[in-house]
């Protein structure tokens, strides 16, 4: 068989890389998958104790292996999810397939062919996914041996790349401070909060013990954070929350109602991209309507909490900040830690540490802190451009600020894709819509459009996320309200049915979710 003379090599044993994994051994393929870590899961591998999903389960789980009976909670814990994803790859056989303790440093495009790879019409040079004139070079160093003097690395030659390494790990985003006003300065301890979920949490129990703690940041994990410090320290040494920008946070009890809210009619609200003129007109008349249930759930939000009172209400609608990937859960008694003054929040625009805490903006006395967590995000798109050795790659990952096309191809970068980097609110899900969308494409059922018109359909997405989003677009949250739509164009591709219900109203006003896909011939 064909496809089994091609060597396909899977970067990153999170989701994305089991799902990647699945469905190429589906199509008679026989990936390697690199994992850096000595076990699957991402960043469920290594999180802290009161991490549990924040999609309810039933929008967050394969197609085709539900959740087991035993699990009866909408929103199962991290241990539950981990044990749910090695069932998955225990299921699937995906586990011998895994190099674990693998970490690819870089990989380099190795191309025969005398003619520039940039005056290609077709992706590749063939438009089809292995290019008869190149091969990707991937450098591997094995962590097995921690006492070898020094690191062994090994070169593996393959015929496709998928990367999928995910967003939220490896590379911190750390804030730059003026000389003397850093962390060199602080007595204190200071880290990012990817540290902190790495470690044991008998680890990080004890780390924060009896400490004043300043947790800085306002997203899932610094709320999260903050959340489980002041359960476990209490108002004898209360949790900080310092943030610049407040967000909505949604109650557990709240989130069926918006997961139900993505469905066809909603979509037919909101403009997408090289939309014609009834569409366009469509979605201008009913786009009243996305506002009213956007200020209805603000109005519901304001009402129920003490937002004002601490502070905390944004300057952002509700929508903008789902359509902008920013969603984050109320954490358990979050607002009882507050009333009983175990978590204090401070808002300010900027800070700076001293030799005992944290000069806050607008304050006149520090904030004394024995230990910083920085929940400050990461550098996805650097530790993306950072994998290539090649420059022109390099380039083309750092200088573009459009989305990848089906958000998982780069027209300009031959014979490699990339999985789990688009942002959703189930991503799960939407991931392995595109990891079929993949494996129909390794097998040969249809081929890519020339480069000139796949960076043409990027661009009419960047714009009309632009337009929409204004300065809170990010290339890798572009889908999150037309999640059917990208669908539709994924089964498009596929030769697959996109109506994936039994009928008309069903159709229109039923969520679609993982289960509507499962059998995509």
């Amino acid at each position: 068989m064909e496809s089994d003379k091609k060597r396909i090599a899977i970067i990153g044993a999170g989701i994305s890389g089991l799902m990647a994994c699945k469905y190429t051994l589906e199509k008679g393929f026989n990936p390697i998958v690199f994992e850096a870590r000595s076990g699957i899961g991402g960043v469920w591998s290594q999180t802290m104790e009161s991490t549990k999903l924040q999609t309810p389960k039933h929008f967050y789980q394969f197609s085709d292996f539900s959740w087991p009976r035993e699990v009866k909670e909408t929103y199962p814990d991290h241990t539950q999810v981990l044990e749910y994803l090695h069932a998955y790859a225990l299921h699937f056989n995906i586990l011998p397939r895994i190099k674990f303790n693998s970490k690819v440093t870089c990989i380099d495009y190795v191309t025969s062919s005398t003619a520039d790879l940039h005056s290609w019409d077709l992706w590749g040079g063939s438009g089809e996914p292995f290019s008869p004139w190149g091969k990707w070079r991937l450098t591997v160093r094995n962590g097995q041996n921690p006492s070898a003097s020094a690191p062994t690395d090994q070169v593996y030659q393959v015929d496709f790349v998928i990367l999928c390494m995910g967003r939220y790990s490896d590379l911190p985003n750390i804030p730059d401070f003026p000389l003397n006003k850093g962390p060199e300065v602080f007595n204190g301890k200071v880290l990012h909060s990817m540290d902190y979920a790495a470690m044991d949490d008998d680890v990080a129990a004890d780390l924060i013990k009896e400490k004043r703690v300043t947790v800085i940041g306002f997203q899932k994990s610094a709320v999260d954070i903050a959340a489980e410090v002041a359960n476990k320290n209490g108002a004898t040494h209360p949790c900080t929350l310092l943030f610049k920008t407040a967000h909505w946070i949604v109650p557990e009890y709240l989130l069926p109602l918006v997961f139900q809210g993505l469905n066809r009619f909603t979509e037919l609200m909101i403009h997408k991209p090289g939309e014609g003129f009834f569409i366009w007109l469509l979605a201008m008349l009913l786009s009243p309507l996305l506002w009213i249930f956007s200020m209805s759930i603000e109005c519901y939000l304001k009402y129920m909490y003490p937002l004002k009172k601490y502070n905390m209400v944004p300057t952002h609608r509700f929508l903008k900040q789902i359509s902008s990937c920013m969603f984050t859960v109320l954490p358990a008694n979050f607002y009882d830690r507050i009333k009983d003054g175990s978590l204090f929040l401070k808002k300010s625009q900027s800070f700076s540490f001293c030799r005992n805490g944290l000069i806050v903006q607008g304050e006149s006395k520090p904030l004394l802190s024995d230990i910083v967590i920085l929940a400050t995000g990461y550098k996805s798109e650097e530790k993306l451009k950072n994998m290539f050795s090649s420059t022109l790659f390099q380039k083309c990952i750092a200088e573009s600020s459009a989305p990848f096309y089906r958000e998982c191809i780069h027209p300009q970068i031959p014979q490699l894709a990339i999985l789990g980097y688009a942002d959703s609110p189930a991503i799960l899900y939407s991931t392995e819509m595109r990891s079929k969308w993949l494996a129909h494409f390794l097998a040969g059922n249809f081929r890519l459009p020339t480069i000139s018109k796949m960076e043409e359909d990027v661009m009419e997405w960047e714009k009309c996320k632009r337009r929409d989003e204004k300065e809170s677009y990010r290339r890798s949250c572009v889908s999150t309200l037309l999640q059917i739509y990208c669908n539709d164009q994924l089964c498009k591709d596929m030769g697959c049915n996109s109506r994936r219900k039994n009928w008309f109203l069903a159709e229109l006003f039923a969520a679609y979710g993982p289960k509507d896909y499962k059998d995509l011939s």
